[in-house]
Order: C-alpha cells, then structure tokens, then sequence
C-alpha cells in the first residue's frame, strides 16, 4: 500500500480519545469502570493506546471497541483475565475462536444494556410468583431492592424449576453462607495487596477477586458433578 494511503486510512490525531473521554463513552454500560481499571487493562497488556510526545494515553476507535468486549466478557461471564487475553491473543491472530463462556445461539450485541425490573415485572419476565421471590429473600437466595438485573431473573427462574423439583428457597438457605465463606477466602488472598492503598492496587485487587471467584467456580462445579457420579446407579 502506497505511504500516502496508509497514512489516509490510520486514525488520526481527532480520532483517538483521552482516558476521560473513554470514560464518557463506556462508564454508561460500565458504571464501575475508573481511570485506574482502565491502566491497569493496559497493564496486563489488554489493551495498548498510544502515547502522544508527553506521555499522554490516547484510544482509538479500535482501542474502545476491544475495552467494550473485555469489559462484557468479564461483566457478563465472569472470565478470568488469562482467558480474556488467550482469547484476545487467537482475534489478533486472525483466527475465529469461540467465546470463552458463549452459550449455544445467538450472541447478544455487546452494545446492549442490561435491563432493570420493579418487582412485580422481575416476577413477570421470570415465571415466578410473588410469594416464591419472597421466600427468596428471606432465605437470602435473592438480595432485597427496588429494582433488579438480569442476574436476578435468572436466578429466580432456576428458583421457578426447583419448586417444580420440591426444592424450595428455605432450602438453599446454606448457598448464602457457603459465598460467605467464599468471599472470606477471596479477601484472606487479597490482604498483601489490599493493604497497598495506590489506586493502580486496588484496580489489581477488583481483578483478582473475580480471577479467584471464577477459580471457585471451577472447583464448586467439579465437585457437583463427581458427587453426581456417585448417584448413578
């Protein structure tokens, strides 16, 4: 390609955005997202902005797109940051791998967000009955408020199919305690890091929490189904 066409098709100057500008763009899908997540992103070689002569980080569309994609697959698969970057890897290769955690279907557009239901539309969406998300709550299965996401409906829709089993919420009153525990495992292992009070820390010590919950998910999940095993006859 000639210099003066490559030079035509690269982003220019008016095209790459400031860390405060991505913020703009994607602190509306993502409220969590901060400065200090997005460095330390780039930190664990995630995503690579460029640098103006002063050091300045600046994002191209490409750079916000590919935030945009991290950002969901932890958000909305809980994914390990090794697996995001392995995955990352395989795109920048030119090869089509699979999405790590994709269910079978059709995959929903990674600009859509997620939806907030009152109560009575959470019942609704989920086939439930007021009574059964009640008795969810006061098992602790379902955290009480005024409105509820996506991750609640299907949770009470797993609460819906249970009941048809004779499990019923009062049940699953020791799933509360067993995260408890979880999460006090998940904080024992951040203690070296969480007692470093730099911004850059903290953003490593949200990552890593969710790489250690993903890790629990593996073991939990393996030791349902060998239990399983011994059940069949």
């Amino acid at each position: 390609m000639p210099a003066s066409s490559a030079a035509a098709s690269a982003p220019g100057p008016a095209q790459r955005l400031s860390i405060g500008q991505v913020l703009a763009r994607l602190t509306p899908e993502f409220p969590d997202l901060t400065p200090s997540k997005l460095r330390f992103l780039e930190e664990q070689q995630l995503v690579s902005p460029a640098r103006t002569e002063s050091g300045y980080r600046k994002f191209s569309p490409g750079d916000v797109e590919r935030l945009r994609l991290i950002l969901s697959m932890q958000r909305d698969s809980y994914l390990p940051l090794k697996v995001i970057r392995e995955y990352l890897v395989d795109l920048d290769a030119g090869r089509s791998p699979v999405p790590p955690g994709a269910a079978s279907g059709p995959r929903p557009s990674m600009l859509s967000q997620e939806r907030r239901y009152k109560r009575e539309e959470l019942v609704r969406e989920a086939g439930a009955t007021m009574m059964l998300l009640n008795d969810a709550i006061t098992a602790s299965v379902i955290v009480p408020a005024e409105v509820y996401g996506d991750e609640a409906v299907a949770v009470l829709k797993a609460l819906v199919e249970l009941s048809r089993c004779g499990i019923e919420p009062r049940h699953l009153r020791g799933f509360r305690a067993a995260a408890e525990r979880e999460l006090g495992l998940i904080e024992s292992a951040l203690v070296p890091i969480s007692r470093r009070k730099d911004t850059s820390s903290r953003a490593h010590a949200a990552e890593l929490a969710q790489e250690i919950a993903a890790q629990l998910e593996v073991v939990r999940g393996s030791l349902i189904r060998s239990a399983l095993g011994r059940l069949a006859p």
